[in-house]
């Protein structure tokens, strides 16, 4: 074993708990601070140009958050492999993970150049009314830039994964600060045609997107290929592995599922909503804008807890895996707790950050202040999700995820549409988590039976 082993050996089995968690977790949360702030600076920025530019933007999340599963799911899978694979001390293995993990990135990017060439305009199209016939032209504009351009995301998405599995995740923090801030100084330079440069509108809002893409990728991977001594990277006689392949979709395919789901759930409300009006679409968008600023960082936490749950699990340290379950449980209920003070206490006051109309803060305060309920179940649910892929479980997250948002959600904001109109839509929201919580707590015990209780009870 050499020195870097050592080292992570001695960092991921042996270090206190709690100081590990913060170590792995909170560069990682700061980073999706800054993803979460840009996320909302990008919007924020759109609407000034007019509502239909926000509506036409927040349209385009089904197919982003399609592009950010198959890139997250995929980086789940090779961080988890990975992460197990250091555990058991198979460094051979880990180098194969990597490579394969490197390859699978460049077919991501592969599927949604095919979608910003040929999709795009259909699935605007199957959106949006006649009379907003702007809305459709700014949308594809949109999203079309953003999905060929989106080689940059999928290299930062599995770049910073391979980063996370090693505990590198200051560098991984490193990539995603540089891509962010450079999104934010572009939009509006791009978006309102500042220092010279022409006046793009939306299509400058996308733009700005895919160059801090670029630059977040281009420094992931330098930092992949000179500060990740855990893993040798080498293109030559490189093949794809169909096992490896399958190991790490065996894991990250139910997380692509899963948040696939998401993007059918988004899609299917936005048909619902626009019934209604564009502006209550608008309305869901800057929601999901808002509420990343809360659930980012918990994900951040997610990704410092995962490679650190399945080391232990490799190693076969039952205490350590327990402590860390507990502990992130406990992080990310003070997280969203804030989120949900925050929601209940200022919704007109995030609304006016976008430049609401009176339309728009007459929907969107009730809006935003009923879907906020559901903050205080769901971080049990995140966790639990993460849990259960940590460990080679995703399936269970898989089911969790399907009938929250398909079986539930979806369904229930069709009825409560029918029945009590567009305030009650939002209450769609709550009453999924509400069934999230009970599965994920029947799959906790289930798995804490089946093989938690299994692991070896050593290490602290």
């Amino acid at each position: 074993m050499n020195q870097e082993q050592n080292i992570q050996e001695n960092k991921m089995g042996v270090m206190p708990v709690n100081k590990l968690l913060l170590n792995m977790s909170l560069p990682m949360m700061l980073s999706m601070l800054v993803q979460a702030l840009y996320n909302i600076v990008d919007s924020i920025f759109v609407s000034r140009v007019s509502e239909n530019a926000l509506t036409a933007v927040s349209l385009a999340f089904p197919i982003q958050t399609l592009m950010i599963a198959l890139g997250t799911g995929t980086g789940v899978g090779i961080n988890a492999l990975l992460a197990k694979q250091l555990g058991e001390k198979n460094y051979k293995q880990v180098n194969k993970t990597a490579m394969n993990g490197s390859f699978l990135a460049v077919l991501c990017y592969l599927v949604f150049l095919i979608i910003g060439i040929v999709a795009v305009r259909p699935f605007y199209a199957s959106q949006v009314k006649a009379e907003d016939a702007e809305i459709l032209v700014m949308g594809v504009e949109y999203l079309s830039i953003v999905c060929i351009g989106s080689f940059g995301l999928y290299a930062q998405l599995i770049g910073e994964k391979l980063l996370q599995a090693t505990g590198l995740t200051v560098y991984s923090m490193i990539s995603q600060v540089f891509g962010a801030v450079t999104n934010i100084i572009l939009d509006p330079i791009l978006i309102f045609g500042l220092c010279g440069m022409p006046k793009m509108g939306v299509a400058g809002a996308a733009l700005a997107t895919v160059i801090g893409q670029i630059i977040g990728g281009a420094f992931s991977i330098y930092f992949n290929i000179r500060k990740n001594h855990e893993i040798t990277f080498s293109i030559k006689g490189f093949r794809p592995d169909g096992g490896t392949i399958g190991r790490i979709y065996k894991v990250g395919l139910p997380s692509i599922i899963m948040q696939s789901i998401g993007s059918i759930m988004t899609y299917g409300m936005n048909l619902i909503l626009i019934g209604f009006s564009s502006t209550a679409a608008a309305v869901f968008g800057v929601y999901f804008k808002l509420q990343s600023f809360f659930f980012m960082p918990v994900f951040g936490l997610n990704n410092g807890m995962v490679p650190i749950v399945a080391f232990n699990y490799g190693a076969g340290k039952r205490k350590r895996l327990v402590k860390t379950i507990k502990l992130s449980m406990g992080y990310a209920f003070l997280l969203l707790f804030l989120g949900f003070l925050v929601f209940e206490c200022a919704p007109a006051t995030l609304l006016g950050l976008f430049d609401a109309s009176e339309d728009m803060i007459a929907i969107g305060v009730p809006a935003l202040r009923t879907i906020g309920i559901h903050f205080l179940v769901a971080w049990y649910c995140i966790i639990a999700g993460s849990v259960f892929q940590a460990l080679g479980n995703g399936v269970y997250s898989l089911v969790v995820s399907v009938a929250r948002q398909l079986v539930v959600l979806l369904p229930a904001a069709y009825i409560l549409a029918k029945l009590g109109g567009l305030h009650a839509v939002w209450w769609s929201f709550p009453i999924a988590e509400i069934m999230s919580f009970m599965v994920s707590t029947f799959f906790l015990i289930a798995i804490y039976r089946k093989v938690i209780s299994k692991i070896p009870d050593e290490g602290k």
